[in-house]
């Protein structure tokens, strides 16, 4: 093996995602509080915890849409204090929402090829008279939603518009939008809330199947404690805006301060933050 093969094989991995040290108030309460956490290639993360934990927070500072007081997020080689939105899908971020942010009157596919619309970086101009390189990129984009669409088995409904399909149906359409540029890491808030069980089984293996399939780290916040033991590699528990457990699914489920959490034991001197 050559020196710098050999050099870059002892390099040890960046994780996908890292946090360090984030802690959000608002209002003087605190809803995160010096949240170290990692997310490797590959990983399903669940963050659990109970209502008011923040949960949904901490996807939002991942995200951008909150500025954490303190600490620092890492998308790979990147450091932010303050999250670029609009840079996010160029790192390779995709997010799906508690509630489905689709265009409800576009078609499946022109929904899911919205995932993809970062790309269209040619100009104006050069969409307006066909340059090579715009005519190239829209049919990758296509052919990549066309893709996706057949990888989540939606093409029985590529043509129907979003907002006359069944509430899970809409939940795989969200998706199929998230994972069409193949993103590096894929954050879903609350993928399964909403749907019965058999849909719940289903987006499961369509979640472990993007895994599997697309090489995507997971980060998923989800209320459903089973589904998550059976699904997430690794599981980081959250209460009162301090991670008290980090692990995988089995250490987690007998760790004391997770049971004290979910049953309610009382806390001293803590305010719950609805997140």
């Amino acid at each position: 093996m050559e020196r710098g093969a050999e050099e870059s094989a002892k390099r040890p991995v960046r994780p996908v995602l890292g946090l360090a040290n984030i802690s959000l108030t608002f209002g003087g309460i605190a809803a995160l509080r010096e949240i170290d956490l990692d997310v490797a290639v590959g990983e399903i993360l669940a963050v659990i915890g109970p209502n008011g934990a923040g949960k949904s927070s901490l996807l939002n500072v991942v995200s951008g849409v909150y500025r954490p007081d303190r600490g620092e997020v890492w998308f790979g080689e990147h450091s932010f204090r303050d999250v670029p939105t609009s840079r996010l899908a160029a790192f390779g971020v995709a997010r799906t929402f508690q509630n489905l942010a689709l265009f409800k009157g576009l078609s499946v596919f022109d929904n899911v090829l919205m995932g993809l619309a970062y790309r269209q970086r040619t100009g104006f101009l050069g969409q307006i008279i066909g340059s090579p390189l715009a005519r190239r990129i829209e049919a990758e984009s296509r052919a990549a939603a066309e893709g996706v669409i057949g990888f989540l088995h939606l093409a029985e409904v590529r043509d129907r518009r979003a907002g006359t399909l069944p509430y899970g149906v809409q939940k795989r359409v969200e998706l199929a939008r998230a994972l069409v540029a193949r993103p590096k890491l894929l954050l879903l808030d609350e993928p399964f809330a909403g749907v019965t069980l058999t849909e719940k089984q289903e987006l499961s293996q369509h979640v472990r199947n993007a895994r599997d399939s697309f090489g995507a780290a997971i980060v998923l916040i989800e209320h459903d404690i089973g589904l998550v033991m059976g699904l997430s590699d690794r599981v980081a528990v959250l209460d009162y805006g301090r991670k008290i457990a980090d692990g995988t699914p089995d250490q987690v489920r007998v760790d004391p301060a997770v049971i004290d959490a979910y049953l309610g034991v009382a806390h001293e001197d803590e305010t719950e933050l609805a997140t």
